[in-house]
């Protein structure tokens, strides 16, 4: 009955997430991320301005989350599924690049939108950390070595920095544009750059992993 019960709260928990940042995302894109509030969301989800506390510290973290949800699961999924003999830094390198190369028309107005939404976007980036670990941990045959959490948060780090570099890109090819965002550069070729020095880590991690198993 306990773990009923604790299966309900938690349920009940990721309802009321997703139903914060749907309405966060829903009154950005109708009044603009600027004149949004965070009790016009707690307001449209039907929960209390502190209930919102609980979940998100800002606007523009429940919007981001709305815009990125599900993301760092599906990265981590497709290098779980990759094929056993694919080498795990390419596995890596083609899940992020599937995943954060090709953004909708939706975010890439909101993660240009104000500053603070982008250091929100650029903040996101570490949830890809827990999900990532696993698949890594998965793949190497030991997911209680501390090697695929520090894996899972280089690729991570990789990733916001590659951001970093893009949207400040964006700012200032925005700065003389009359306020309209153009995202210039490209994305995917900052990703590999950023990602390309992890490969040997990678690569000896698979090493040392075919070494330990028996046979």
């Amino acid at each position: 009955m306990t773990t009923r019960r604790t299966g309900l709260r938690e349920q009940k928990k990721r309802a009321t997430r997703v139903a914060l940042r749907e309405a966060a995302l829903k009154l950005a894109l109708e009044r603009g991320p600027d004149n949004v509030r965070v009790d016009d969301i707690a307001e449209a989800a039907g929960v209390s301005p502190r209930t919102y506390n609980n979940y998100f510290s800002s606007r523009e973290q429940a919007i981001v989350a709305a815009i990125t949800a599900e993301r760092e699961a599906r990265i981590a999924a497709e290098v779980a599924a990759a094929p056993a003999g694919a080498r795990l830094a390419d596995a890596l390198t083609d899940a992020v690049l599937a995943r954060y190369t090709e953004p909708g028309d939706t975010e890439r107005l909101l993660i240009t939108a104000t500053p603070p939404l982008r250091d929100a976007f650029l903040e996101a980036v570490t949830e890809i950390e827990h999900p990532l670990a696993e698949a890594i941990g998965l793949r190497l045959g030991d997911t209680a070595a501390p090697t695929a959490r520090v894996l899972a948060a280089s690729v991570a780090a990789a990733v916001r920095i590659a951001l970093h570099q893009w949207l400040g890109a964006v700012s200032e090819t925005s700065s003389g544009n009359g306020g309209l965002v153009v995202p210039s550069g490209s994305l995917p070729d900052l990703l590999r750059a950023t990602i390309a020095p992890l490969a040997p880590a990678l690569d000896a991690a698979e090493q040392r992993s075919r070494q330990a198993q028996p046979g």
